[in-house]
């Protein structure tokens, strides 16, 4: 409901009273649930990483670290290929500076959880350097992401999102066929 309102009206000119309204609560109700509008927005993608990450720890043992951090983002990749919602919140996100950037921390915290998943497939006995090389994996393929999303995004959602990913993931790392 407060999606539809944000993408008919523009964020900024919907209020928590209309978002309390459309969904039947009292706005003191809606705090005890959010802390703002941004909030509800954010809510949305609160899993997103947890499930790439499990994904991520999901994939065969002998599958090469870039290549399962790639398959990792499949599901989400499949939630944005429909341009006729995806396409308009998308750039709500990037057009609307607060959501940008609660899009950009919870983009941190993914950073996090794909660093934990791939330090423990990287070595038996996980070290410094082991999070290290992984974090800057994880941080390469959420990068990898956001630009292909970005690129959907002036593009029109011309091109998938699928295949700008595999672009500009094989941009800094060969992808092999699948």
């Amino acid at each position: 409901m407060a999606i539809d309102l944000f993408l008919r009206d523009g964020y900024e000119a919907v209020t928590v009273d209309q978002i309390a309204s459309a969904a039947g609560l009292s706005p003191r109700s809606f705090f005890r649930y959010f802390t703002g509008k941004e909030a509800v927005f954010t809510h949305m993608i609160d899993d997103t990483g947890s499930g790439i990450a499990h994904r991520l720890e999901a994939r065969p043992s002998d599958e090469g670290s870039w290549l399962a951090l790639r398959r990792s983002f499949d599901e989400v990749i499949q939630m944005l290929d429909d341009p006729g919602r995806s396409l308009p919140m998308m750039r709500l996100i990037y057009d609307t500076p607060v959501l940008y950037g609660g899009h950009l921390r919870k983009q941190a915290q993914w950073n996090e959880l794909l660093t934990a998943a791939l330090t423990a497939r990287l070595a038996t006995t996980p070290s410094d350097d082991e999070r290290l090389r992984a974090g800057a994996l994880a941080a390469a393929a959420v990068s990898c992401f956001e630009y292909a999303r970005l690129e959907w995004v002036a593009r029109d959602g011309g091109r998938s999102v699928a295949e700008l990913l595999d672009l500009a993931m094989g941009a800094v790392h060969p992808l092999p066929d699948r």
